[in-house]
């Protein structure tokens, strides 16, 4: 059984309307009338990452982390792939260094999106002509 599935379909130039549940996104290469992939990839890392620092917390008994932000960077190549992602994390919690490093590495080791961007994952296509 498969967990995730999603659809995604392109009519015509850049612009792609993906399916996953009952949810919609849609993604423009261009970035003229969606973000671009590589944005979404960002966003979705700190969208997992920032739950994942709070679970983390959790485990080491910080219940209360009060708001937590992400500010995210990323530096694209001249084929714009992505060369670096870098998150700036605040925390209203008044947490001493140890305990920030603590719970910043509780987080990676969490994430889901951090653990999948490795070397050497990427998807197996299977590529099928005149499909429709």
């Amino acid at each position: 059984m498969t967990d995730i599935e999603t659809t995604t379909v392109c009519e015509e130039g850049y612009v792609c309307d993906s399916q996953m549940g009952d949810f919609n996104i849609t993604v423009d290469a261009t970035g003229d009338e969606g973000p671009t992939a590589n944005q979404v990839l960002v966003a979705d890392y700190a969208s997992c990452y920032l739950p994942a620092f709070r679970a983390g917390g959790q485990k080491a008994g910080h219940d209360d982390l009060g708001k937590v932000q992400i500010d995210a960077e990323a530096d694209l190549d001249d084929d714009d792939d992505l060369t670096r992602i870098s998150f700036d994390l605040y925390v209203e919690a008044d947490l001493d260094d140890d305990t920030l490093d603590d719970l910043v590495a509780r987080g990676e080791d969490i994430c889901h999106v951090h653990s999948a961007l490795r070397e050497g994952l990427h998807a197996d296509i299977t590529a099928h002509a005149d499909a429709f």
